[in-house]
């Protein structure tokens, strides 16, 4: 993958992020996406870019610990999802 490609799947994952249609996923999927994106590995990308595809209500019970994610979103990122220490307003 080259650097270009990187920097227009970054771009395009950091919008879906901003504009989930409401507040709450907004800040949930923004903020999360502002504070670990620069540390991403190409497999990291692509795990957040699968759980924008997501129903933020699926995804806001996952962070919330109501529903267990599915097994392909399960792992280090998921749990730093759950923790919800990167949301500031």
């Amino acid at each position: 993958m080259t650097s270009t490609d990187l920097t227009t799947r970054l771009a395009r994952a950091k919008f879906r992020a901003w504009h989930r249609g409401t507040r709450e996923a907004d800040y949930t999927f923004g903020c999360f996406f502002d504070t670990y994106h620069a540390q991403w590995s190409a497999n990291e990308l692509a795990w957040f870019e699968a759980l924008l595809d997501e129903d933020d209500v699926d995804v806001m019970a996952w962070a919330l610990g109501t529903q267990e994610p599915p097994e392909n979103l399960q792992g280090s990122q998921m749990a730093a999802l759950r923790k919800l220490d990167y949301v500031s307003i």
